[in-house]
């Protein structure tokens, strides 16, 4: 008897633990074991043995891990054919709001979501009303402009948010569609500062939560606002720790306010992360979400003087062919890269003999030939310089002609490296005040424009460019006061902050420069120490203490 039972009891034990194995199997194969990806509330009407599993893949929505959200959400969708919302999460992971806008495949893809989120119909009115508003964005997609349907979408979060006031992801995804909807142009920074109000309230109430801290940092990745996202940029890499984009987001705001050292090590942890999830999920090829960390952190390893270190991630960079998806996002950063080694650094031979990229777009080709032009020009090769600048205004044309929703931006973008490019040709001809023209008209067009979120700014600030032009002509007391103007919105460039420097010195106003010179000697802590740029702060720095130090007479 005792030994029937045992025996019964062994039996039921491993058929337990067999179920749980396969349970777990199953659990695995469709949700990944991914890690912590934060904490979401968001109620349905789906089954309970889902629940967990949809507001863990809105969690992961949240985080823009579109790839393995959306897989998630039809997941669910399998396991409970009566949970509507799983297809609205299928919709909603389709469509990226901060991102480039998304395919005609995409689109389509998304407006058959919405249609098996809405039959059957959800089970409540607060479901129905949130499938209502991502049909919204889907409807006539074929037929209305990108723009009109994004504003539609938000007017229909904005209703939603306001009909369940006590439905905090309502008014999460409201604010995320009122930053989606923000024009670059506006300095005000209106949509931004609303959205920031509504999240920090959500983010008192929900410290845990990927979302409010996710969209507050890009509320505030702005030259204004940066400084009141410094809480939840620390906070998010710890809410989603296993999440690549969570380790990447917080050096938004690190590049905002020159926290150099915090951008590498965010973007160091979002590329390992990143080159995991490369290998877990068997992809053939490169992330373009490592290559947007890796953007940033040669970007960031920069404006420490770290030669070494970014000359590493330019020769990662060169060796990469395959990207995965192929669009703007691995595009520009496999453009911005090598260009800004070349540049930061004065390297114009490098910068002459960029090469260009084979279908990474003419957005993203627009800055290899810009870096050609600005490196020709600057080794006297007008000729060479010439034939960039025709290469940048033929792609400005393409970009001028696109119906692609996110053109008009980037021609904008192409428009301001043009001038800058004639700028420096103007010089090298001898043409200076057709030079100086040119460049300051970039520079108010720039400052006119805010940065796009796939980058962590212009490749060089063109108020920048400006300065160096200015120094170039001897007009150093200008040149300072561009440089000062360019640090404001862009602090603790060290290009910058030399420019400053070395401008302030030979304008004969010794404390100002002794005030840069001792930034940049604290900005390349870490560089070689033969670096050319520490070595002339060096001597000032001893300079002026030995003047000093000296008796009067």
């Amino acid at each position: 008897m005792c030994f029937r039972s045992g025996l019964i009891l062994v039996l039921s034990l491993s058929l337990f633990c067999l179920l749980s194995r396969a349970q777990e199997q199953h659990e695995h194969a469709h949700f990944g074991d991914l890690g912590q990806v934060g904490t979401v509330h968001f109620p349905t009407s789906c089954s309970p043995a889902v629940q967990a599993q949809f507001e863990r893949s809105v969690a992961m929505l949240h985080s823009f891990w579109y790839e393995e959200a959306s897989k998630a959400f039809q997941s669910i969708a399998e396991t409970d054919p009566s949970c509507s919302m799983a297809w609205w999460g299928v919709a909603m992971s389709l469509w990226h709001p901060l991102w480039p806008a998304p395919d005609a495949e995409s689109l389509q893809k998304g407006q058959t979501a919405v249609a098996k989120a809405q039959s059957p119909p959800a089970k409540s009115d607060r479901e129905r009303d949130y499938i209502a508003a991502i049909a919204v964005f889907y409807k006539d997609y074929d037929k209305v402009d990108h723009r009109t349907r994004s504003l539609a979408y938000e007017k229909a979060m904005q209703q939603l948010a306001q009909r369940y006031a006590n439905d905090r992801e309502a008014s999460i995804f409201y604010a995320l569609a009122l930053v989606a909807t923000a024009l670059p142009t506006d300095k005000t920074y209106t949509n931004q500062r609303k959205a920031g109000e509504i999240l920090e309230k959500v983010f008192v109430e929900q410290p845990n939560h990927p979302g409010a801290a996710h969209y507050i940092i890009h509320s505030y990745d702005n030259p204004v606002l940066a400084e009141r996202a410094l809480p939840a940029a620390r906070a998010y890499a710890k809410i989603a720790p296993n999440v690549p984009h969570a380790q990447h987001m917080p050096s938004h705001i690190f590049v905002r306010l020159g926290l150099w050292q915090e951008a590498i090590a965010s973007n160091l942890a979002s590329a390992s992360a990143a080159r995991d999830y490369e290998i877990r999920s068997h992809m053939d090829g490169v992330w373009d979400q490592r290559l947007h960390a890796m953007d940033y952190l040669v970007y960031s390893y920069l404006q420490t003087g770290q030669e070494d270190e970014s000359r590493r991630v330019v020769e990662e960079t060169s060796a990469i062919t395959d990207v995965k998806p192929a669009g703007l996002v691995a595009g520009y950063a496999l453009a911005a890269i090598p260009a800004r080694f070349s540049i930061e650094r004065q390297r114009w031979a490098g910068a002459a003999c960029l090469t260009s990229r084979p279908n990474i777009g003419p957005a993203a080709g627009a800055i290899t030939w810009w870096g050609r032009a600005l490196g020709a020009s600057r080794l006297g090769d007008l000729a060479a310089a010439q034939a960039d600048l025709e290469q940048i205004q033929l792609l400005k044309n393409m970009l001028d002609a696109s119906s692609n929703p996110d053109a008009q931006y980037w021609a904008g973008q192409a428009e301001i490296q043009r001038r800058e490019a004639a700028a420096w040709l103007a010089h090298a001809q001898g043409r200076h005040d057709e030079a100086l023209k040119l460049m300051r008209s970039a520079a108010e067009m720039e400052d006119a424009m805010e940065k796009n979120p796939i980058t962590p700014g212009s490749v060089v600030p063109a108020r920048e460019l400006l300065a160096d032009l200015l120094m170039e002509t001897q007009q150093p007391t200008l040149a300072l006061t561009e440089y000062q103007t360019s640090l404001k919105s862009a602090p603790r460039r060290f290009h910058a902050v030399y420019g400053a420097a070395q401008a302030a010195e030979s304008a004969n106003q010794p404390e100002l420069a002794k005030s840069y010179y001792t930034q940049l000697v604290e900005l390349c802590s870490q560089c070689r120490p033969e670096d050319p740029s520490l070595r002339h702060a060096q001597q000032f720095l001893s300079m002026e203490l030995s003047r000093k130090s000296q008796p009067s007479k």
